[in-house]
C-alpha cells in the first residue's frame, strides 16, 4: 500500500553565518519570488490567507516558468561546487560494480534472476529452463522499455503457472499510472488485452485468467476485475466504497487460492477465490471490525491468519477452516509475545517463517510443523537489517532472506530450515577496496523530553575523533508504522570517508518498536514523532558524536513533514536539512479529498473535518507555522509528477519561507520535470541526485571549498 508522507539561538546564528560565508552563497543570483494570488482556506471558521495556492495549477505556464526560475536558482547558487559534485558521481560510480547479477531463485522449473549491463540504466530480466548452464532467456529488457521516454517505472511482474506468459506493468511519467502489459515469454510477443490502468495484478491457475486493481481519480485502489482471455471486457467482482480503504491482491504461499483484500490502516477484510477455479464467486472470510486487522494465507488446507484479534496487539497466528472461518472458529497457534511483533509469516510445506521484531530489530522465527518446536535464526551486530527474499517454492527446506548493515553489504543467504544452517550465495561487492574492519556500528539511545529512550543507530570511520567536531547527519521518519532500518550504502561511504558521523534516529510514529512504538507518534500524539528526533540530535552533540554547527538533518516524504516540523520547533537544531518530496502543506493537503492518499490517511494524521483535529494538526504543518525567525540552510527536493505528496507542497513551502526568514542563509529548490515521488528512475540519473544532495550538505556545514574537486576517498 502506498504511503506519503531551547539551545541559545544568537549563538547559534553566530555560528551558522561563518558557515555560510565559507560555502554556499546565497547571493548568487536573486532567488525568484512566487507572486501573491489572494486565497482564503481554512476549516471551523478559522480563515487563513494562502496567496500561494495558486501554485497548484499545474497547467498553469506561469507555474511552470516559476519552478524552472528556482532550478536555476538552486544551479546558481550550486554552481562552485559543480566540479565536487562531478567528481562525487564518478567516486560513487567507482564503487558500484555496474555489470552484475542478482542470486537466482527456483521457480517452477526455472532459474529466474536480473542483471544489470554497464552503461545501462535499467536491469534485464532472465531465466534459464532446469539447470544455471542453461541458454538464457530475456524476459524483460527495460533498458528497451524505456527508449523514448523520459521517465520509466516497472510495477508487478508475474509469470502464469505454466511459466509461458509474462504480465508487467509500466508507468513512464511518474504519476504511478500503471499500464497493464501482456506478453509470449519465449518469443516477446506482445499480445492486446482490454484491461488498462492497473495498481497490482495476479494470474489464477489456468493460466488465462488475471485478477487485477484499478484505482478511481484520487488514486485510492478501490475495484478488483477478472479477465480471462478470449473475453472482450473484465467482469467487476468488488468495489470498496469507504474511502479509508484500499484493495490488494494476494495469492497463498502455496498457490492455492486467491485472495481479495480490503485494507484501511486499522482494519482488514478478505475473500478468498480457488486459484483453479477463477470463476468462483468470493467468499468472505470475516467480516471487517474496526481496528482488527488480519492477513490469510493456506497450507494443507488450512488457513493461517496473522491478526491483531483478541487483544493480540503485537499480533498472534491463527488457523481456521476456509470454508468455516468465522472469528468464533479461529484457534491460537503462535500466541503473542510482549515486546514481539509478529510482522509477517511465510508458509512452507513442512516450516513457517516468522517475520518478527524485536528489541527494535527485525528476526526470524522458524517454526517445525512436525515438531511443534521453534527457533530463531541470529544474526551477529548491534544494528542492522533482514528481509524475506524471494521465496517462489513451497515444498523446500530452503528460506531465502537478505541481511545488511550500515557496514556489511547485502548478503543474500539461504537457510535450512532443519539442519539450521546458512549458506551464503551472494555479498554484494564493493570496488576500490572496502574493509568494513574500518568502520563502527553502534545503537545507542536518547531520552525523549517525556523520558522514553528513542533507539539511535550510528555509523562512523574508525579514524574519525570523537571529539564533538565532526559532521553529523542525521535521518528520520516516523511515520506509519514503518521502521527506517539501517542499510548498507556504497554511496554513504563518501560521508564517512570524510569524516561524518552518520546516524538514524528511530522515531516514534514508526514501527521499529512494534504497534505501541507506532501508536505513540500518530493522531494526537503526533509531536512526539518531532520532539524525539530532537532529542536524538541534542544526544549525538551532547555525547561529542559531532558538531551542532555541523549538523544536517534530512527526511523524505513523510520524513519531509518530520524536518519541516523540527525546524519550526527548533531551527537552532542544525546547520543545514534536506527535505525531500517532503509533505509540508499538511492543513491544504488534508482537507482535500479529492487528492490521492488524504482520506484513507485520516486514520494516521487525523481528519481535519473534525475541529478537535483540525486544531492539533495545526500545531505541527510545517507550512502553517512558518516565522519571521533565523532558518538554517535548507534544501527542498520533488518531482512534477509526484502522485503522493503534490510538488505544490514544497513550491508553496519554498515561496512563503523566503518572505519571513530573517536570514541569510541559503533556501533552494530542486524540482524534477520528469519524474515522481522516488526521483529519476534510472540509475545513473538517480545516483547523481544523491551526489547533489550530499554536495549541497557538506557544503552548507563548511566542509568543502568552492571550486574545489573531491579529495580523494580515505582508505579505511
Amino acid at each position: 500500500m502506498l504511503l506519503r508522507r531551547t539551545a541559545c539561538v544568537l549563538g547559534a546564528l553566530s555560528l551558522m553565518s561563518t558557515a555560510s560565508a565559507q560555502g554556499l552563497d546565497p547571493k548568487a543570483a536573486p532567488p525568484p519570488a512566487a507572486e501573491k494570488r489572494p486565497k482564503t482556506v481554512g476549516l471551523h471558521g478559522d480563515k487563513i490567507e494562502d496567496p500561494w495556492f495558486w501554485l497548484r495549477e499545474k497547467e498553469n505556464p506561469a507555474v511552470i516558468t516559476h519552478l524552472k526560475a528556482e532550478n536555476a536558482y538552486t544551479e546558481a547558487v550550486m554552481a562552485p561546487f559543480k566540479p565536487f559534485e562531478d567528481g562525487l558521481y564518478t567516486e560513487m560510480l567507482g564503487r558500484i560494480k555496474q555489470t552484475d547479477d542478482s542470486v537466482p531463485y527456483r521457480q517452477r522449473g526455472w532459474w529466474i534472476y536480473s542483471r544489470t549491463e554497464e552503461g545501462k540504466s535499467y536491469p534485464l530480466y532472465c531465466r534459464k529452463e532446469g539447470a544455471l548452464d542453461a541458454p538464457e532467456q530475456v524476459l524483460l529488457d527495460v533498458n528497451k522499455l524505456a527508449e523514448g521516454q523520459k521517465f520509466m517505472s516497472l510495477g508487478g511482474v508475474a509469470l502464469s503457472d505454466d511459466n509461458r506468459l509474462l504480465a508487467f506493468s509500466t508507468d513512464t511519467n511518474g504519476h504511478r499510472d500503471y499500464d497493464f502489459r501482456l506478453r509470449v515469454a519465449a518469443t516477446g510477443e506482445e499480445m492486446k488485452t482490454p484491461v488498462g490502468k492497473v495498481s497490482s495484478f495476479l494470474w489464477a491457475a489456468d493460466n488465462k485468467t488475471v485478477f487485477f486493481v484499478t484505482e478511481n481519480d484520487a488514486k485510492r485502489s478501490y475495484r478488483a476485475w477478472r479477465w480471462t482471455m478470449g473475453e472482450e471486457k473484465p467482469t467487476m467482482l468488488l468495489e470498496e466504497k469507504d474511502e479509508l480503504y484500499n484493495m490488494v491482491l494476494d495469492r497463498s504461499s502455496d498457490r492455492s487460492t486467491i485472495f481479495l483484500v480490503s485494507a484501511s490502516k486499522r482494519t482488514t477484510e478478505a475473500r478468498w477465490i480457488p486459484a483453479d477455479a477463477p470463476a468462483t464467486e468470493p467468499k468472505l472470510i470475516a467480516k471487517r471490525r474496526n481496528e482488527i486487522e488480519y492477513y490469510p494465507d493456506v497450507r494443507d488446507g488450512v488457513l493461517y491468519l496473522r491478526t491483531n484479534d483478541r487483544g493480540a496487539k503485537e499480533f498472534q497466528v491463527m488457523t481456521s477452516s476456509p470454508r468455516d472461518s468465522s472469528p468464533s472458529k479461529w484457534k491460537t497457534l503462535i500466541p503473542a509475545q510482549k515486546g514481539t511483533k509478529i510482522a509477517g509469516i511465510q508458509l512452507f510445506k513442512d516450516f513457517m517463517v516468522l517475520v518478527e521484531r524485536d528489541k527494535g530489530l527485525p528476526q526470524f522465527s522458524v517454526y517445525d510443523f512436525a515438531s511443534k518446536k521453534s527457533h530463531r535464526i541470529d544474526f551477529p551486530e548491534p544494528s542492522y537489517d533482514a528481509d524475506a527474499g524471494q521465496n517462489a517454492e513451497f515444498d523446500t527446506k530452503e528460506f531465502r532472506f537478505r541481511y545488511q548493515s550500515p557496514i556489511t553489504p547485502v548478503s543474500t543467504y539461504d537457510y535450512d530450515l532443519a539442519a539450521r544452517t546458512r549458506t551464503l550465495r551472494k555479498r554484494n561487492e564493493v570496488l576500490g577496496g572496502y574493509d568494513p574492519a574500518g568502520y563502527t556500528v553502534e545503537r545507542v539511545s536518547a531520552k525523549a523530553k517525556d523520558g522514553t529512550l528513542v533507539p539511535i543507530t550510528v555509523v562512523y570511520k574508525k579514524s574519525t575523533p570523537r571529539d564533538g567536531t565532526a559532521p553529523i547527519w542525521l535521518n528520520g521518519y516516523g511515520s506509519y508504522g514503518i521502521s527506517n532500518d539501517p542499510n548498507f550504502s556504497t554511496n554513504r561511504l563518501s560521508l564517512l570517508d570524510r569524516g561524518v558521523v552518520c546516524a538514524i534516529g528511530h522515531i516514534r510514529g514508526g514501527g521499529e518498536l512494534g504497534e505501541a512504538w507506532h501508536e505513540q507518534g500518530r493522531m494526537m500524539t503526533k509531536m512526539n514523532t518531532f520532539t524525539d528526533f530532537i532529542a536524538c540530535a541534542d544526544f549525538l552533540v551532547a555525547q561529542k558524536y559531532g558538531a551542532r554547527e555541523k549538523m544536517i538533518i534530512e527526511g523524505g516524504s513523510a520524513g519531509g513533514l518530520l524536518i519541516g516540523a523540527v525546524l519550526n520547533l527548533r531551527p537552532d537544531v542544525c546547520r543545514a536539512a534536506v527535505l525531500a518530496v517532503p509533505f509540508v502543506d499538511v492543513m491544504n493537503t488534508m482537507s482535500d479529498a479529492t487528492l490521492p492518499l488524504t482520506t484513507e490517511e485520516y486514520i494516521e494524521w487525523g481528519n481535519p473535518n473534525e475541529k478537535k483535529a483540525y486544531a492539533y494538526m495545526k500545531t505541527y504543518s510545517p507550512y502553517d507555522n512558518l516565522a519571521a525567525k533565523a532558518y538554517p540552510s535548507i534544501l527542498c527536493l520533488t518531482s512534477l509528477n509526484d502522485s503522493q505528496v503534490p510538488y505544490w507542497e514544497p513550491a508553496k513551502y519554498t515561496a512563503k519561507l523566503r518572505t519571513l526568514k530573517t536570514d541569510s542563509n541559503p533556501l533552494i529548490f530542486k524540482i524534477n520535470l520528469d519524474a515522481g515521488h522516488g526521483g529519476a528512475s534510472g540509475r545513473y540519473e538517480r545516483l547523481r541526485e544523491i551526489a547533489f544532495e550530499y554536495t549541497f550538505g557538506l557544503a552548507a556545514v563548511g566542509a568543502i571549498e568552492r571550486e574545489a574537486k573531491p579529495a580523494p576517498a580515505a582508505k579505511p
